[in-house]
């Protein structure tokens, strides 16, 4: 069994608490080791990550919600110790955070199953879901 980084940890500041209830989760069930790469994004941050091509958008779900939290998380799976990118690596990643989003009662979506813009690291709420609702809301 793995776990969270305190680096990682440090990472889900400013970041949903029923996301980081899935990361959470998925760590402990994850067949391989992996940490959170990014949570919440600046504005200034998201501009560079647009103008690098890193984001396809402005209106990332990183950046601070309605709510004041940020909706996605970026992770990174841990190959022999080091930190791998490649989508190959992401599947037992997704697997752990959509098992762990269904036992947790939380909607995300993984980027790792998009069709026209495969994102593997990014996990993020589901925007209709997740629009009108405030935590406290949430039952």
């Amino acid at each position: 069994m793995y776990k969270l980084s305190n680096r990682s940890k440090n990472k889900l500041q400013g970041v949903h608490p029923d996301l980081i209830k899935v990361v959470k989760r998925a760590i402990q069930i994850c067949k391989v080791d992996f940490g959170v790469s990014e949570g919440l994004r600046s504005f200034k941050r998201q501009k560079i990550a647009f103008k690098s091509g890193y984001s396809k958008t402005m209106n990332s779900r990183h950046l601070q919600q309605k709510d004041g939290y940020s909706h996605a998380v970026d992770l990174f799976v841990l190959v022999e110790g080091k930190i791998n990118w490649q989508h190959k690596h992401f599947r037992y990643v997704i697997q752990a955070m959509m098992t762990a989003a269904i036992e947790s009662g939380v909607q995300i979506r993984a980027g790792g199953l998009w069709r026209d813009f495969v994102d593997s690291p990014h996990f993020e709420l589901n925007r209709s879901y997740y629009l009108a609702r405030s935590p406290s809301l949430r039952t």
